[in-house]
């Protein structure tokens, strides 16, 4: 069981607002960026005040107020300033590029595999919402399959007056009649949930449905459904995430569904979920997620002596169950256990445990050397499906458990990219394998996964000339000499003489891989326009496995972007760009380390791009889910290290007057409930009272994704590359 909180790295919406006039009168010759260590020092005896002369935080409360109209009327001027600077004709050309791929009816349709049928959601621009259909296999493997529509989320928007963003569907096996199909109001991550009969493609009325929430529902079986939501007052985590478990049954008010745990208020959040037993009957499995980072599992019998009381289960707390497959459970370490280290993946027997309440054996699946990390592990009838990526390249392995001990068999897939275990189910040998690489296209495979046999089914067009380019991988000096690789993919014939516009993209946080991938997105936008694309594995990521992301934990964090820095700077001194040529992105937390790349090095940049990110860090833990992250952050409540070190990052915090800065393009949603506005938008409130140009758009819809339909995402796209390329490509 995965947790599924991180800040995200999915494509987002963009925001534009027209820069304000730089009314300063110091000289740039006397505006010197500031280093990490004068920004420190010239901040730690300001632990509430920012540095614009007689203002407070305080000052910019009120731009918390989501959907108030003093700060949704700010946000449209900036919003309409911006558009007239930001949508150029370069930002019109590249929208209707990038809507042709979006649209195309050769997307690959990815699909889930149940009792016989391919499940696929597809968007083009007649299904703008999107339609969740189905089809055979036979008919799937063929160029032209035959799809059934089981749901048409425009037609159930315009019937239901709202503006419904399909979040899937989770349906009862055997026969996964009866499903839970979740639904957004704008791309919130909170969702309505309601039950669905696939048989007759309807929503059952009076069957089971859950008021907007955060959280979960997993079925137990048809007539009972485990639920984790907002149960009203004392219910909900300072994350904004559910605090107690229940079970529910058919037919009955969902205020007498069974409690069956209550976790704290300053937990992250408690989560319901099921696993087989060896009679393949669901069990009861809770998560309570203590902090983002240590977790405790919870069996709950419904029989026996210990009936409906929760049995921990005996794994660190810094683990992650995954899978099970064969009785045995997979266990993922983020910390040394019983001999075995941080980064292993090793198994128990279910049985065992479910019988006695103890781990008596333990084995071992795989263990990772320094320069490899897991990527996902997923169980089907006949085999455990694992990729695994060395020095941030994936090859994939299918496992198998027997006589007490696990073998593996490497897989025949394209190496020097990215292999992704894609769709399994634990009742069916059918699995589904993604390759790509910077510059070859996405395929999908089937995988027999009891002969090991593998098919090539679908693969993408070549949406842009990548064979007159060339993907190559480098490694850097950090400040303390580790060695960090990135990526750069560029034109063959490209000179080495500074001028190349190149965008530098990163995350650093979270355990989140930066692996090499195929994105037709920046291939038509920018890599086809003669900009070179570099993606940096910092530290913080989980290229290396759980060292790596630990190394830049809390008040450690300095060091992530020490890496970014060393990967600008190389670029740099190997004459790919210059400064004026080169420009950032990111996104999330990725917009956090766009922040501090605007704060610390300025010069280095001549774009940056930012997000719907994390820029006051002061503030963060009271704002939506952000309390979930401290234990990525630290605590800036708590006076002492980690606060004086979140004070000496905190964008927000950090701007000077006496610094030139590049033109910062900010972007967010209204509708993101996971990482809030304010942050975009008290970043350009402090920059417009100080003076300082910038560029800013919000989304009213579309979440923490940014877009909630294609449309949107070709404006958000077209407006981040329109806006590098104005900014990179100028002599």
């Amino acid at each position: 069981m995965k947790k599924y909180l991180f800040l995200g790295l999915c494509t987002a919406a963009l925001a534009a607002c027209q820069p304000s006039e730089n009314t300063n009168d110091t000289t740039a010759a006397s505006k010197a960026p500031p280093t990490a260590q004068t920004a420190n020092d010239m901040n730690k005896d300001k632990p509430m005040q920012y540095t614009t002369p007689g203002q407070m935080d305080e000052d910019h409360l009120w731009l918390e107020d989501v959907l108030g109209e003093r700060a949704l009327e700010k946000v449209r001027s900036w919003n309409e300033r911006s558009a007239a600077v930001m949508e150029t004709d370069t930002y019109r050309a590249i929208k209707a590029e990038l809507l042709e791929v979006y649209n195309s009816p050769e997307k690959i349709p990815y699909v889930s595999y149940r009792a016989g049928a391919a499940h696929n959601f597809w968007q083009d621009d007649t299904h703008v919402k999107g339609i969740w259909r189905t089809t055979t296999l036979d008919s799937y493997r063929s160029d032209n399959p035959k799809w059934e529509t089981v749901l048409d989320i425009d037609a159930l928007a315009k019937t239901d007056g709202e503006n419904w963003v399909y979040r899937g569907n989770s349906c009862l096996g055997p026969d996964y009649n009866h499903c839970i199909v979740s639904l957004s109001i704008g791309g919130k991550d909170a969702v309505v949930r309601r039950e669905f009969d696939m048989a007759s493609r309807t929503f059952v009325k009076d069957g089971f449905s859950l008021a907007e929430s955060k959280g979960g529902a997993a079925w137990v079986d048809k007539d009972h459904l485990l639920i984790g939501v907002d149960f009203g007052a004392g219910t909900m985590t300072d994350s904004g995430y559910p605090l107690v478990s229940k079970l529910w049954s058919r037919g009955t008010d969902i205020t007498t569904a069974r409690p069956l745990m209550r976790g704290e208020k300053t937990d992250v959040g408690l989560w319901s979920g099921t696993f087989e037993n060896a009679a393949g009957e669901e069990e009861i499995l809770l998560t309570r997620a203590v902090t983002f980072y240590t977790t405790k599992y919870f069996w709950v019998p419904r029989t026996g002596d210990q009936a409906w009381t929760p049995v921990q289960v005996p794994v660190p707390e810094k683990s992650n169950l995954g899978a099970q497959f064969k009785g045995q459970q997979l266990v993922s370490l983020q910390e040394d256990w019983r001999g075995f280290k941080s980064g292993a993946l090793v198994s128990f027997s279910l049985d065992g445990f479910m019988k006695t309440g103890a781990i008596e054996t333990i084995n071992e699946v795989i263990i990772p050397n320094a320069r490899q990390s897991i990527g996902n592990a997923s169980a089907t009838k006949s085999a455990l499906l694992l990729s695994l990526y060395e020095n941030v390249s994936g090859s994939a392995y299918a496992f198998d458990f027997t006589d007490g001990a696990w073998s593996k068999t490497k897989l025949d897939f394209p190496e020097n990219g990215n292999v992704s275990i894609g769709a399994t189910n634990s009742k069916e040998d059918v699995a589904f394998i993604n390759t790509e690489s910077f510059l070859t296209p996405d395929t999908l495979w089937i995988l027999d996964s009891k002969t090991l046999k593998a098919e090539k089914t679908k693969a993408l067009p070549s949406w842009f000339d990548s064979a007159s380019m060339v993907s190559v991988q480098y490694e850097v000096a950090s400040s303390d000499g580790t060695k960090i690789p990135y990526f750069v993919v560029h034109q063959k014939d490209m000179k080495l003489d500074g001028s190349n516009p190149t965008l530098l993209y990163g995350y650093g946080g979270f355990e989140i891989s930066l692996n090499p991938g195929y994105s037709a997105t920046i291939g038509r936008a920018w890599l086809a326009r003669g900009g070179v694309y570099v993606s940096a594995n910092t530290r913080g990521g989980g290229e290396f496995g759980p060292d790596w992301h630990q190394a830049g934990l809390k008040t450690k964090r300095q060091i992530i972007y020490d890496d970014f820095i060393a990967v600008a700077e190389d670029l740099i001194d190997r004459n790919i760009t210059s400064p004026k040529h080169l420009g950032t992105h990111g996104r999330s937390n990725g917009g956090l380390l766009m922040g501090v790349m605007f704060t610390q090095r300025p010069d280095l940049f001549g774009a940056v791009a930012t997000g719907v990110p994390l820029l006051d860090m002061m503030r963060f833990n009271h704002l939506l889910a952000g309390a979930s992250w401290m234990g990525e952050y630290g605590n800036p409540d708590n006076p002492g290290d980690e606060q004086d070190f979140l004070r000496s990052i905190s964008p927000y915090h950090n701007i000077r007057a006496d610094v030139d800065y590049p033109e910062m393009y900010l972007y967010t949603s209204t509708k993101d409930d996971r990482v809030h506005p304010a942050h975009a938008r008290k970043m350009a409130q402090r920059l417009e009272d100080m003076g300082i140009p910038f560029l800013y758009y919000e989304n009213i819809d579309g979440g923490h994704a940014g877009a909630a339909n294609l449309q949107e995402t070709a404006h958000s796209q077209a407006l981040v590359y329109g806006y590098l390329a104005e900014k990179l490509t100028a002599k």
